[in-house]
């Protein structure tokens, strides 16, 4: 049947008389044109309305500026006959298998309704569904337009018993009508949750369909079009065709290199490395995960405006002074007075980092040869913050990497190490080393709990003789101990640095403490500081940033996606925590962490990093230690406490991420534990869940693969075992990546007080006689030299800026409520308890600032720790917790 208006012919689908019958499922058509026009379908003279229901869907689509997103623009002449498909599908199944009841389905008043503030686009069109059809459960959409479409959300208003409106939460691209497919239609359940074994009937085999549809079959190359998630190991780090020099190992996949899953890409293999992938000018990700229009113009908008853009465009122009450091700390202070000038591009071809680096960024213009940085909050209020031991030790605490810092419990102190590849396992820090420091001796203070350390001997040692190969760049292994004062202030003690055996120089180790007794101590001290900073901002970055969210995140996200369907409570309770981390991982891997990325030109294992985070994947990191409470008591750094808040005591009271992290790991398991207990009233509804099981599953034995075998994984058979399991992957996502990314440009946008890489060895390490002579007349020329050369630390500082930036369209934990929890009385009532407490813990975190007893977080100079305060609005804010791992 064609219907004729204004002489333009809109190819509708014959209304058939019945209702029809796929896989036994009940369906009604109905069509949106692409023109604004009023529709009719046919009507059967033998069909009675009377008794139907006339219903109303109203069609929301994005719009990208003056238009639909991708140029389809509502009347545009050339779209004239395509359309937007929708087919009701009811929850119920036929009565008769095989056989159809007698009726006729009415469409009509098909329009173009509003355009909002959002730029959305509202269409509308009514129908008569026939008192027969029973509930709609799912609407099957398809789109004959020639371009994607982004459908926002589908509300079908008049049902008598849905409260007058059915709502549909879509937030998808319906991608065009592909004649090679066996079928085009997009399924989008209603926003009710069902455990599979509660799918109402005439669901299931769709249920099923769209979970076989996302998951693939794990063959051929991914497009940009495709909405696939799979796995695979991370072999696109390198790039050997390009040079064999870009050749890197495969990470996960084989004991020697373990490490999570990324998503699937499918691309050829290398020619140069039959283990590696091609790189392309872009990463796939499913098409539903990049980033949303407004993120995208403001992550474009910021790596222009934070110099990132410039800076690797003019790297031709200044690769070849790569090494050049500051000449004076007046030069460094001009960064944010005067800023930096980029020398003028005078090369006509891409040296070989810019091209393993990315050029998606816009080209640089003379106006953008001048890079502006903005003055860090702690260098704006004390100019001297950075020299500081206590803010050095404070840190640890209340900085950028508060994961580290961990209890003594043993002495003496012993490398685990093989002592006949890396020399004797005893520390150089003795007894007496300490004990001239503290009141008491060593082993009183370990019983007291007073002693804390840094220690990053064993997991960098290995490191050591690979790295010193590299020009510009040393490394040691290192242990720095504090002590806990009258105060609840951690003091440093002492800084043991290591040098392993190498060649025929046997094994090297020197201890450093703050004594003032001496100039040449005191200088010493300063560069022992600086080696140990650096250690802690590639830990910072390449362990308790990336790996232990993003990376570790990613096999979550995909797991999800495969196994939960989307009507699926946990999937929509995850949902929110799972948004833009493939895109921005993708990014990373093309950017950050790829061979000859700003990680390797700028942190002290440079081509040895991602090594360095497969070691410490295989050594450190376990699911069960990524919950708080648990990652506290296996560092000492809290134990058990049934009469203490959280039920945990700390062992240093003024903790502020501890004391603030367990304000938001409460009140994220309190908000997970009554959802959890709504859809799963007893533990039989968990084991019996099929997909929860399936998902879980393969979490473990693909996703953390390499890890499958470890005796840690909690099991999923309870209600608690669900609950601890959500609030973790929930906790990482959130609050854990917010505390170590929010305030990387705060603490290292002055980059003395957080070098990223240490470019030489301490002066009295086998020093010659003209290196002992530089350091005795000139030690502040000493640590200029070790500090970051001039390229290193402005693609750091411009990275940092970046990362640490608020995007406009941010979705803060506890902010808005999902549209599928606000229509559960219950679950709507637990979420506005779970936003009331997070502003409640925005008070308290305020107070806890304000309070001149808590010296971590209150002093002269000192800048609040307000880093898991949950809200924040755009930009640079150091505050802010968001839902997901969006940046």
């Amino acid at each position: 049947m064609q219907v004729h208006i204004n002489s333009h012919h809109f190819s509708l689908r014959t209304y058939y008389k019945g209702i029809e019958k796929k896989g036994g499922s009940k369906r009604v058509w109905g069509v949106f044109p692409s023109r604004s026009k009023v529709v009719m379908a046919s009507s059967d003279g033998n069909n009675n309305t009377k008794s139907s229901q006339r219903v109303k869907a109203i069609v929301t689509l994005k719009q990208n500026g003056g238009g639909l997103l991708n140029g389809v623009v509502d009347g545009i002449d050339e779209l004239v006959g395509k359309t937007l498909v929708l087919e009701l599908v009811s929850n119920d199944l036929n009565p008769k298998v095989n056989s159809e009841k007698g009726t006729t389905i009415k469409g009509y008043n098909v329009h173009k309704t509003n355009e909002n503030e959002n730029s959305e686009v509202l269409y509308e069109a009514s129908f008569e569904v026939p008192p027969e059809f029973g509930d709609v459960g799912a609407v099957l959409v398809e789109n004959e337009q020639h371009e994607e479409l982004f459908l926002k959300s589908i509300v079908i208003d008049g049902f008598h018993n849905n409260n007058g409106s059915l709502n549909f939460t879509c937030d998808s691209w319906i991608q065009p009508k592909n004649n090679d497919k066996a079928s085009n239609k997009r399924v989008f359940f209603s926003n009710k949750c069902y455990l599979p074994s509660e799918t109402p009937k005439g669901l299931r085999k769709l249920r099923e369909e769209e979970l076989e549809e996302l998951r693939g079959n794990g063959e051929g190359e991914r497009k940009s079009r495709d909405r696939i998630y799979d796995y695979d190991v991370y072999n696109d780090l390198g790039d050997p065709d390009l040079s064999i020099q870009l050749k890197r190992p495969v990470l996960g996949g084989s004991k020697h290199y373990p490490y999570p899953r990324r998503c699937r890409t499918g691309r050829p293999h290398s020619n140069q490395d039959p283990l590696s992938e091609k790189r392309s000018g872009s990463f796939y990700v499913p098409r539903d995960e990049e980033f949303g229009e407004r993120k995208q113009k403001q992550f474009t908008e910021t790596i222009v405006s934070s110099g990132v853009s410039a800076v690797l465009k003019s790297l031709d122009a200044i690769f070849t002074n790569l090494n050049i450091g500051f000449p004076s700390f007046e030069d460094i202070d001009s960064l944010y007075k005067e800023g930096y000038e980029l020398p003028p591009l005078h090369a006509t071809a891409l040296n070989i980092i810019q091209k393993a680096i990315p050029t998606f960024f816009k080209p640089a213009n003379h106006t953008d040869n001048l890079l502006n940085f903005d003055a860090p909050q702690p260098f704006k209020r004390d100019k001297f913050f950075w020299l500081s031991d206590e803010e050095f030790a404070r840190e640890t605490l209340a900085g950028v990497n508060p994961y580290s810092i961990q209890l003594i419990k043993e002495w003496p102190l012993r490398s685990k190490l093989d002592p006949k590849v890396y020399g004797p396992p005893e520390s150089a820090i003795t007894s007496e080393v300490i004990e001239s420091q503290i009141s008491g001796t060593v082993e009183q203070a370990i019983s007291e709990k007073k002693l804390f350390m840094l220690d990053y001997h064993d997991l960098l040692l290995p490191y050591v003789s690979k790295v010193r190969e590299i020009e510009g760049t040393t490394l040691y292994g290192s242990r720095t101990i504090f002590s806990l004062t009258s105060k609840g202030t951690l003091k440093p003690l002492a800084i043991e640095l290591t040098r392993p055996q190498i060649n025929n120089n046997g094994q090297w180790k020197r201890v450093y403490t703050p004594s003032s007794s001496s100039s040449t101590e005191l200088w010493l001290w300063r560069l022992a500081k600086a080696h140990v900073v650096a250690h802690d901002c590639g830990v910072h970055e390449l362990v308790s940033h990336w790996l232990r969210t993003h990376a570790s995140v990613e096999p979550y996200v995909i797991a999800t996606k495969r196994q939960l369907s989307a009507m699926h409570p946990i999937n929509r309770l995850l949902d929110p925590h799972l948004r833009y981390t493939l895109e921005i991982n993708a990014l990373a891997r093309q950017l950050l962490i790829s061979a000859a990325g700003i990680i390797e030109l700028s942190f002290s294992p440079q081509r040895y990093s991602m090594e360095l985070s497969s070691s410490a994947y295989d050594q450190l990191w376990r699911f069960d230690l990524q919950a708080l409470p648990n990652d506290l008591i296996h560092r000492g750094m809290a134990v058990e406490d049934p009469n203490a808040a959280h039920g945990l005591k700390l062992t240093i009271e003024d903790y502020p991420f501890a004391n603030d992290g367990l304000l938001i790991w409460d009140c994220l398991k309190e908000w997970i534990t009554d959802y959890v207990n709504h859809y799963y009233p007893n533990p039989s509804t968990i084991e019996s869940d099929a997909e929860l099981q399936s998902w879980w599953n393969e979490i473990i034995t693909i996703g953390h693969g390499d890890k499958s075998s470890e005796p840690w994984w909690p099991n999923l058979k309870t209600q608690k075992d669900l609950i601890h399991i959500i609030t973790t992957i929930s906790w990482v996502a959130s609050a854990h990546h917010a505390s170590v990314n929010f305030a990387q440009y705060m603490y290292g946008g002055y980059f003395p007080n957080r070098p990223a890489i240490a470019r030489i060895k301490m002066p009295d390490e086998d020093p010659s006689l003209e290196e002992w002579e530089n350091f005795m007349t000139n030690p502040d020329q000493t640590l200029l030299e070790c500090f970051p050369s001039q390229i290193q630390a402005l693609l750091v500082m411009v990275i940092l800026n970046l990362l640490s930036d608020h995007s406009p369209d941010e979705e803060y934990i506890g902010q808005f409520m999902e549209p599928s929890w606000g229509e559960d009385p219950i679950i709507k009532s637990s979420f506005e308890r779970f936003n009331k407490r997070l502003k409640e813990i925005e008070g308290i975190i305020d107070s806890r600032n304000g309070n001149i007893d808590l010296k971590n977080r209150h002093g002269a100079g000192l800048v609040p720790y307000e880093l898991l305060k949950p809200f924040s609005g755009p930009g640079l804010t150091g505050k802010g917790v968001p839902y997901s791992i969006s940046i």
